[in-house]
Parts: C-alpha cells; structure tokens; sequence
C-alpha cells in the first residue's frame, strides 16, 4: 500500500485505498474493515497526497505532517481525535511548531490526527509522496 493510493471521500468517515477504475467511478477498499465499495463519479475523491497544512511559511504536505507524526509519538499511535481542543492544539503545535493557528481549525487537526491513527492501524510507517522524475535526463 502506498501512500499516494490513500484516499478520503467528502461525506465518508475512514480513509480508504484506490483499487481500480470501474465504468461508473472507482473501486475503493476502506482501511478499517477492508470491505470493498464503489464511489460515484460524482463523488468528491481526493487523495491525501494531494493535501498540505498551512504553515507561517511554506505549507506542509500531509505526507511531512504524518512523518513528523510518526517521529514525535516514536512509532505509536497519536492522541485521540476525540480529545479536547485545547488538548490536540498543543499536540499538533508539539509536531508542526510552524503551523498557522490562524487557518488551521482544531477540525482539521481532528481529521490529521484520526488519519494518522487509522493509518497506523492499517500497518504504515512511511510516508512518502513520489519523487518527480527528472526530465531530459540521457
């Protein structure tokens, strides 16, 4: 399983892994429980590849948030999405020191935090976004 194969669906709790392509949208197997399912066309994919954090400088991939994760809570699974606000901002401002207090929303934390952890449970410990390849190399 690889990081860039990670998707959430707008409406759905849980994460889930792109299994293939079908007529209709694509084929999605969910992380939690492994039940496979189709999600619409329509539906409202992104993959969490796709996804940064706002920071004061530069923003963050939420593939560097979820290594800085790992790092900090030395291999184990977070704090609980479900703790009190005051409880994930200083844990995330722990983790992401830089991040900006302004636009990141304690929602936002919740959902980083509870990817994490749901992907933890789902046995990953990398990562890593692919590198682009370099172009006109002979």
């Amino acid at each position: 399983m690889e990081f860039k194969d990670i998707l959430v669906i707008s409406g759905q709790s849980g994460l889930y892994k792109y299994v293939a392509q079908s007529t209709r949208g694509i084929i999605i197997e969910s992380l939690a429980d492994g039940r496979r399912q189709s999600a619409s066309a329509s539906a409202r994919v992104s993959a969490l590849a796709e996804i940064s954090m706002f920071t004061e400088g530069e923003d963050i991939p939420l593939a560097e948030v979820f290594t800085r994760m790992y790092a900090h809570t030395e291999g184990k699974e977070a704090i609980s999405h479900k703790s009190t606000p005051e409880q994930l901002k200083t844990f995330f401002g722990e983790v992401i020191p830089e991040y900006d207090r302004e636009r990141v929303h304690v929602s936002d934390i919740k959902k980083a935090v509870s990817w994490f952890n749901i992907l933890l449970a789902a046995g990953m410990t990398e990562f890593k976004l692919e590198e682009p390849e370099a172009e006109g190399e002979e």
